[in-house]
């Protein structure tokens, strides 16, 4: 019926490891039950092989920490694992190579697992990632023991001109400023202390310069001028110095020149907005059809439409052209009523990308009538794209607003097999908006899951006629790693007039 999962690296969702991979609550639930083998042999690949989609957006690591002490796993394959020689020799990827099993080592030391605290010491001072490690510290290490880092972590930059433009990138970029804070204040050591003020002087002071001095191309300040520009100025070169047609650098020209249009185009001069709109180059377009969408001029929505669906654009490994994309990213960005409209006319005869991007409008900003059109381009997404795919995300979110109750088997599946744990949070909160059977089924697991906003859901839905939902609500309530925002909705459980009491 559906289109499956083509991750090769995602176990099923019906196994153990596939459960896991995915931060699933059930994963937690079965490898509790499972023999510990087979539980600590599955939480060991998720550990070592980070199985995110998007590993900056999609948590695991406090997931697998819990599952983790459960097991009582030991760090022995975390310690291998971080320093195998691989972790030197691949200096691409490190981040994703290593940064779940830090993040997790993290939240163990925060638990209070004294061995996981020293090995984030060790890979501070002798690890390819020791900047991740060094951030995990600087929120759960003391000031003596940041300190004694200190010499380990600036012998990585030679008293070089290239060594200390690299010592002051990496000061600037930490995620937590307070190991490069107390080293530049540390009295025991003024050297050390004085060459980090110094290049924290230094930058500051060129920073203000690249301000001053900025020389960047500027468009004049008339339409044509500015189209010119969007057309021609910057850096049309890609990652590499590869051309870039119409890539990430035209398309950062593209909404630059569109705000510069909306200070200079008056009336006047629609003519050539329009005719810019209608032909030329690609950046061109693009800039002129969304400054007219941004104005809701009453032509842009046919110019869209042309744009989106053009015959010579068609991309030979079936992506969207990149004027394709940006037209339809300016029609789903309106908010006229007129473009509401037509969103309704194209969901219901289109089944192109127009036409789903209409249908992704309609459960953003739709009605009761639009339901029919909103679950169609559901099931239609799925079948084609299957579970993971991100144009599933905004028509979830509408089946939950539009309550269709008839979009519950649905969503069930996307629930079950998705590997993004973000999309099926979103999933978990349109359940619960239009499944009866959400509160005693999905929701009880959900309490276990890896995300905290589902989390949150489940802590509000799940029935306290399960005595593991009491249990677990209490856990989450005293556990001191736990987010804020699940433990207000747990307390609102445990209260004398929300549910049972503590």
């Amino acid at each position: 019926m559906f289109v499956d999962s083509v991750d090769s690296d995602i176990a099923p969702s019906g196994t153990l490891l596939g459960l896991l991979q995915r931060g699933r609550g059930d994963g937690t639930l079965h490898a509790l039950a499972a023999p510990r083998a087979e539980a600590l042999s599955a939480l060991r690949q998720c550990v070592l092989h980070d199985p995110r989609r998007d590993w900056q957006i999609e948590h695991r690591s406090l997931y697998y920490a819990r599952l983790h002490m459960e097991l009582d796993a030991g760090l022995d394959d975390i310690e291998k694992h971080l320093f195998h020689p691989d972790d030197l020799v691949t200096l691409e990827g490190t981040e994703e190579r290593t940064g779940l099993a830090l993040s997790v080592l993290g939240h163990l030391a925060s638990y209070g697992d004294d061995g996981a605290l020293r090995l984030l010491r060790r890979y501070a001072v002798a690890g390819a990632n020791w900047q991740w490690a060094l951030d995990e510290l600087a929120v759960r290490d003391d000031d003596a023991a940041l300190r004694r880092l200190g010499a380990a972590v600036l012998a990585r930059f030679p008293r070089t001109r290239e060594g200390d433009a690299d010592l002051a990138e990496a000061a600037r970029n930490a995620f937590e400023p307070r190991p490069w804070r107390l080293w530049a204040e540390d009295p025991a050591h003024p050297e050390r202390a004085e060459r980090l003020r110094r290049l924290q002087e230094q930058g500051s002071f060129d920073r203000w310069q690249r301000q001053l001095n900025n020389r960047g191309p500027r468009p004049g300040w008339s339409v044509r001028e500015v189209l010119d520009w969007a057309e021609n100025g910057g850096d049309h070169s890609g990652p590499g110095g590869q051309p870039d047609r119409y890539g990430e650098a035209s398309r950062h020209r593209e909404a630059a020149a569109a705000r510069c249009l909306a200070a200079v185009a008056g009336p006047e001069d629609r003519d050539e907005l329009l005719r810019a709109a209608r032909g030329g180059t690609d950046t061109r377009r693009a800039a002129a059809l969304r400054h007219l969408a941004e104005r809701g001029d009453p032509a842009v929505l046919d110019l869209l439409a042309d744009a989106a669906v053009e015959p010579s654009m068609s991309a030979a490994d079936g992506t969207l052209p990149p004027l394709a994309r940006s037209a339809l990213d300016s029609f789903a960005r309106m908010r006229s009523v007129a473009a509401l409209e037509r969103a309704r006319h194209w969901a219901g005869h289109r089944d192109d990308a127009l036409g789903l991007v209409a249908a992704q409008m309609l459960a953003n900003r739709g009605g009761p009538q639009d339901t029919g059109a909103v679950l169609a381009a559901l099931r239609r997404t799925l079948r084609l794209h299957g579970a993971d795919s991100d144009e599933l995300w905004p028509l979830v979110d509408g089946t939950g607003r539009l309550t269709i109750r008839c979009a519950a088997p649905v969503l069930r599946h996307i629930y079950r097999e998705t590997s993004s744990s973000q999309l099926r949070g979103r999933t978990a909160r349109a359940l619960a908006a239009t499944d009866p059977t959400f509160a005693a089924g999905f929701a009880i697991e959900c309490l276990w899951d890896c995300e905290e906003s589902t989390r949150e859901i489940a802590a509000q839905n799940a029935t306290t006629g399960d005595a593991r939902v009491v249990e677990r609500l209490r856990r989450l309530a005293a556990d001191p790693a736990e987010e804020s925002g699940v433990q207000s909705a747990v307390r609102g459980r445990l209260s004398p007039d929300g549910g049972p009491s503590v």
